[in-house]
């Protein structure tokens, strides 16, 4: 079954353009030259229920704008979207119900709350029952070892702590699709490890999809058996893990192929 299907995606922005001497000038403020970028240009992909797939690409590859119509905070310019059989510019509402979201570099949680009162706070927002929401707590306590710091502060604890907070925040609805955003940054090797391990789980676990951006090759690599990389807005590599091992070029080798042409791009610009 497929749960994510994308096809000849879209979205155009209109963006302040470079003005060569007019840099101050009256005219550049008030009569700016505009001129028109394609952050995602005929992307078509499609995601199957349970699997763990990385979405890679430069910095201004069109990641985070082909993420942000997935889940209906952009609408597309052409092209069309359904996750999970919805179209997420008509059903945004009902699709948060069955989507999950981490972001390494944001807080979803209350820092000055304590995770158990996060969880509940999230279960009121999803409508879960109390009954429910006590059991779903105790669950996600024991899947992610929480309990020692179950009532402290969020603010307090460790950055490897918080986002295992994070990551459990994001299941207490059980989701179905689960998009993560360099859900390991800035974390050290041990920790990296751990919360790579908690991912793992809950993809054999729970069957949940993984849809998965990073610049950590160790992510990519230990979390997911497939890449979609994104330049450009286009894609330009859709390919297994296990496929990618046997290559000639190693998917590093690739990857920094990508981000040397990006590069050269933008000097072009």
């Amino acid at each position: 079954m497929k749960v994510i299907e994308a096809e000849n995606l879209s979205k155009t922005f209109r963006v302040r353009g470079k003005e060569k001497g007019m840099k101050g000038s009256i005219k550049a403020i008030f009569q700016p030259q505009m001129k028109e970028i394609k952050a995602v240009d005929g992307v078509s992909f499609a995601v199957e229920e349970g699997e763990a797939l990385a979405f890679i690409g430069p910095n201004g590859a069109g990641k985070s704008t082909t993420i942000k119509m997935l889940t209906g905070i952009l609408y597309p310019d052409g092209g069309s979207v359904k996750v999970l059989g919805m179209d997420p510019t008509k059903k945004r509402k009902r699709l948060a119900y069955e989507i999950g979201t981490v972001f390494g570099q944001k807080e979803q949680l209350w820092t000055h709350l304590t995770p158990y009162d996060n969880f509940r706070f999230f279960g009121a927002i999803y409508d879960i029952p109390d009954s429910e929401i006590e059991r779903r707590i105790g669950e996600l306590s024991d899947t992610f070892a929480l309990s020692e710091f179950m009532n402290t502060p969020v603010r307090n604890l460790s950055l490897g702590q918080r986002i295992r907070c994070e990551i459990a925040a994001s299941l207490i609805h059980k989701p179905k699709v689960l998009f993560l955003d360099e859900p390991t940054i800035g974390l050290d090797p041990v920790v990296k490890e751990n919360i790579r391990s908690l991912i793992r789980q809950m993809n054999r676990d729970f069957h949940t999809t993984i849809f998965l951006t990073s610049h950590d090759i160790g992510d990519i690599e230990k979390l997911c058996r497939r890449v979609i990389i994104i330049n450009s807005g286009q894609i330009v590599l859709d390919d297994s893990m296990e496929h990618l091992k046997f290559s000639d070029a190693s998917l590093e080798d690739i990857i920094v192929k990508i981000y040397q042409e990006k590069g050269r791009e933008e000097q072009d610009l």
